[in-house]
């Protein structure tokens, strides 16, 4: 696995993602939704240093609308996650 997804923030941005309807959510959007799911306030750095990472990394694609950034899973975040969510069907099938 690519050391990109080993922190849990990354893996339930991609995670976000992967779920969304269209397949993207505003930066805001993602920070709002985990933040109710962790029940606690993300530090906008960490958050923010998490995509950037993510982007660089070259697991999430970013597009400016407006006043917004939109992120998406790339295709090689696409098959990253998919390869994980594998793994973990494999580990639990082991029970």
């Amino acid at each position: 696995m690519s050391k990109w997804l080993q922190s849990g923030r990354r893996r339930d941005i991609c995670y976000l993602l992967a779920a969304a309807p269209d397949g993207q959510l505003r930066s805001q959007r993602l920070k709002s939704t985990l933040e109710a799911h962790y029940d606690e306030r993300l530090e906008p750095k960490s958050f923010y240093g998490s995509l950037s990472s993510l982007v660089e990394a070259g697991l999430l694609e970013t597009e400016t609308e407006g006043l917004y950034d939109v992120y998406m899973l790339s295709p090689a975040g696409k098959r990253r996650l998919e390869a994980h969510v594998e793994w973990i069907e494999d580990c639990l099938d082991d029970r």
